[in-house]
């Protein structure tokens, strides 16, 4: 689909990767709604700016009421701090999983009428290569992301006969605050050479909505996805860094 004139709604737009996709958008020449928690600290010229907690039903019905004209709906919000599956804080883990997962839904389910009112649109979740792998340390974040990925197939399915595209950017490492404290608990020094810088990955991301490609993808995602016709595999970041 044609980004220009578009009306876009992105979550988590206050750091990484949704600031990113929020002034990229402007900078293609659509509308921007851009939405945080905290919406005092988005600083995106240009964007209208609208709080947003993605785990609460009120706070997404009172966005989709107000963002009626939207055709682009792009779904980064996440927590990602869920840490063991066995030992972890079932809080954490929920809450991981509220956020990844069910707060996608419900963002999707808010805007489905608003997309097909609109002409169809698209849908884009970010996700992580993480989703095909395991991540130690960090176990049920890539449960929750393996989840996302899941919800992202059925709802393609299902929004198909509205023309509604429904896409996933699934990176491998991106240069993110959060990769780099994750990695620094782990002991681990990773190289730039193997982060996206999240201005490339965006730009390849909306190069792909435009495209109308259903899956965009990484080197590290690419290997990530490969090996899931065999044995179950862990995704080693000090391995990586080796690299």
């Amino acid at each position: 689909m044609e980004l220009r004139g578009a009306t876009a709604l992105v979550t988590g737009a206050n750091r990484g990767i949704g600031h990113h996709f929020a002034v990229e958008l402007l900078r293609r020449g659509a509308k921007v709604y851009a939405t945080a928690r905290r919406p005092e600290l988005v600083d995106v010229p240009g964007a209208e700016v609208l709080r947003l907690d993605i785990t609460d039903q009120a706070s997404v019905d009172a966005v989709a009421e107000v963002a009626t004209d939207v055709d682009v709906l792009v779904n980064n919000a996440a927590s990602t701090a869920g840490g063991s599956l066995v030992t972890g804080d079932l809080d954490a883990i929920r809450e991981v999983m509220d956020s990844n997962y069910y707060g996608t839904l419900a963002m999707i389910r808010a805007f489905a009428p608003v997309l097909a009112h609109n002409g169809g649109g698209a849908v884009l979740n970010v996700l992580s290569a993480v989703a095909w792998t395991t991540v130690a340390g960090n176990t049920a974040y890539a449960a929750a992301k393996s989840a996302e990925w899941g919800l992202t197939n059925g709802v393609r399915i299902e929004l198909a006969d509205q023309g509604t595209l429904v896409a996933a950017l699934v990176p491998g490492l991106v240069a993110t605050e959060t990769l780099r404290d994750f990695a620094a608990g782990a002991g681990v020094t990773l190289p730039e050479g193997v982060l996206n810088d999240p201005a490339d990955l965006v730009r390849l991301a909306l190069d792909g909505i435009e495209a109308g490609e259903v899956e965009i993808l990484d080197r590290l995602a690419s290997e990530a996805k490969a090996t899931l016709s065999g044995a179950p595999q862990t995704f080693d970041l000090a391995a990586v860094a080796g690299a």
